[in-house]
């Protein structure tokens, strides 16, 4: 029989051998005033998945300081090129999850590419840590200022394909395309290879094509220097550079599924430029992060800096993020999903 000293002896090695299993799961639970201190004058990534100069650099390079104040850490932004941004995601996906390390992320082409199960992605935007939204916007149908393209109603009626200008397969322009005419039951042609929007845009301006599907902030460049002209905006909600131009909604009499295509769209078009970081962080330090996130976001200098730089910040919190990133890639049925696979694959 044991002794009282070898059952005592017993229990203290059994309570050291579960006291370092049980501590990580302690550590998770820290205080404001503890995750404040965690990243005082740490270096946090920012992690861009294309080269220098582009938009998502310029962006993460606008909000990066803001962001490092709240958090009294240094922003530091980091370029990784690579796949149109999968490499770098891939590589935020198995981080740590310690909290150095977030991405700017091209939200609608990750989502198109995770639903088309594109050569190379091993992420899930599901299950990614959301910090927010940076900035979305309405895309729009734009046409040349000739064109007897009206309103939706007129290209459906004329009697031939309506040619759309696009750059690539997953670009926004293409799939935009492709989705509008497989909502709109309309004759169409795709036709890729234009160096970028702003010749794409061109080629519609000459007449070399009927169409093109842009976002509203390029689109708000094409129509003042009066290259093209807008006939609708591609959502439920107007743009706030074409306040008089009617949403797809009020411009066409839509069948319940025209307008799940269109509403599916927009909520890929509303990912917009989202904040994410490694998956299974611990719940303190990701509301830290939010919070930190929100209030450099919101604040009305920065907004302003936005505006200044047509840098446009439309910030959307972590939740309503991640609302939107389960519509689009979790929750779909098979059947849907596979027609939105027939969609992007331009068939």
């Amino acid at each position: 029989m044991l002794t009282s000293w070898a059952r005592l002896a017993g229990a203290a090695a059994l309570a050291a051998l579960l006291v370092p299993s049980l501590a990580p799961s302690f550590a998770r639970a820290q205080t404001p005033e503890a995750e404040a201190a965690f990243f005082k004058g740490k270096n946090v990534r920012i992690t861009v998945g294309y080269g220098p100069g582009g938009g998502y650099d310029v962006y993460a390079r606008m909000i990066g300081p803001h962001i490092g104040k709240q958090l009294g850490a240094n922003v530091i932004v980091e370029n990784q090129p690579g796949a149109g941004g999968i490499t770098a995601l891939n590589a935020t996906s198995v981080a740590p999850a310690d909290g150095l390390h977030m991405m700017i992320v091209n939200g609608a082409g990750a989502a198109l590419s995770q639903l088309m199960n594109s050569q190379g992605v091993r992420y899930d935007l599901a299950k990614l840590g959301h910090l927010g939204t940076v900035s979305a916007s309405p895309w729009i149908w734009l046409v040349s200022p000739e064109s007897k393209i009206k309103t939706p109603q007129d290209a459906l009626a004329m009697n031939r394909e309506i040619m759309w200008s696009a750059t690539g397969p997953i670009d926004g322009l293409a799939d935009g395309a492709a989705f509008t005419c497989e909502a709109m039951a309309m004759k169409c042609r795709v036709v890729m290879g234009y160096g970028g929007s702003n010749q794409a845009a061109l080629a519609v301006t000459k007449g070399e094509m009927d169409s093109i599907y842009v976002s509203d902030t390029s689109a708000n460049n094409y129509v003042k220097s009066g290259q093209n002209r807008a006939i609708a905006s591609m959502a439920r909600t107007r743009s706030r550079f074409f306040p008089d131009v009617p949403t797809i909604f009020e411009a066409a009499k839509l069948t319940p599924e025209q307008a799940w295509l269109f509403d599916f769209r927009a909520n890929i078009e509303d990912l917009g430029r989202i904040l994410v970081v490694p998956p299974n962080m611990p719940a303190s330090r990701l509301a830290f992060l939010q919070a930190a996130v929100k209030k450099a976001l919101t604040d009305p200098d920065v907004v302003a800096e936005g505006e200044r730089t047509q840098r446009y910040i439309d910030f959307q919190d972590a939740e309503t993020t991640r609302k939107r990133t389960l519509a689009v890639v979790d929750n779909v049925t098979p059947e849907q999903k596979a027609k939105i696979n027939a969609i992007l694959s331009l068939k």
